[in-house]
């Protein structure tokens, strides 16, 4: 399990110590994910290696199985043979006794190599299990970095708009937005006030042009006779 020590990297007391004073999270984590990385690899390379122990253990096994079996089979030819008369008895049976004992040497090897295929495929099993969770820790790790960066991204806007936010003069801006207003309402009611002035001055004129009027239109008829008599135009 040492190849595992390091999941533990951020969460011990001299990383809590490093992120209060300042240091990056983000950056101690990928390097957390650098170091398991390294780890994987090494891990894959070792279970690569042991696979191949198994895969050579195996064919020994079964190498030795196979001349195990040629000298059992050698033995019985040698019988056979001398049983035939085609080579003598006492010949036939030191060769096949040999044959025999290279039959039970091949095969105490072929047991041996069938206990070193075990031993190593117990190994590989257990390594392959330590680099699935070594992968199954980065993956998570991983993705825990992708929403610690976006987290980082948001608080850092925030605080940049509540920093901005925070420098404003709300009072000030209150107390602007007040008198502003003020004028305008000043503004509007002196636009009011001139637009009655003038309704008034209007209406008196109308008033007065209307209480003239017959009277000056009469007048003006009489003014329009007497100067056709001074001018001999009088009908």
């Amino acid at each position: 399990m040492s190849i595992l020590n390091r999941l533990f990297k951020i969460g011990q007391s001299e990383a809590h110590a490093a992120v209060n004073q300042l240091e990056d999270p983000i950056k101690l984590t990928e390097q957390g994910l650098r170091d398991l990385r390294q780890d994987l690899d090494k891990s894959l390379h070792g279970l690569a290696e042991v696979k191949a122990m198994v895969i050579r253990a195996r064919n020994e096994a079964e190498g030795f199985r196979a001349k195990a079996a040629d000298y059992e089979n050698k033995a019985v030819l040698l019988l056979q043979r001398a049983h035939k008369g085609d080579l003598d008895r006492a010949e036939a049976d030191r060769l096949a006794t040999e044959a025999l004992l290279k039959k039970a040497e091949n095969e105490t090897h072929a047991t041996r190599a069938a206990q070193d295929q075990a031993r190593f495929e117990k190994s590989a099993a257990q390594l392959d299990q330590s680099v699935q969770a070594l992968k199954s820790t980065i993956g998570q790790w991983e993705n825990e970095l992708k929403t610690l960066k976006a987290r980082v991204t948001v608080s850092t806007a925030t605080a940049t708009i509540n920093k901005q936010l925070a420098q404003l003069d709300s009072s000030g801006t209150v107390a602007l937005l007040e008198r502003m207003k003020e004028k305008v309402a000043v503004q509007e009611a002196l636009a009011e006030s001139y637009s009655e002035i003038a309704q008034e001055s209007k209406s008196i004129d109308d008033e007065i042009n209307k209480a003239i009027g017959k009277a000056g239109a009469g007048q003006a008829s009489e003014d329009l006779q007497a100067l056709k008599a001074k001018l001999g135009l009088a009908e």
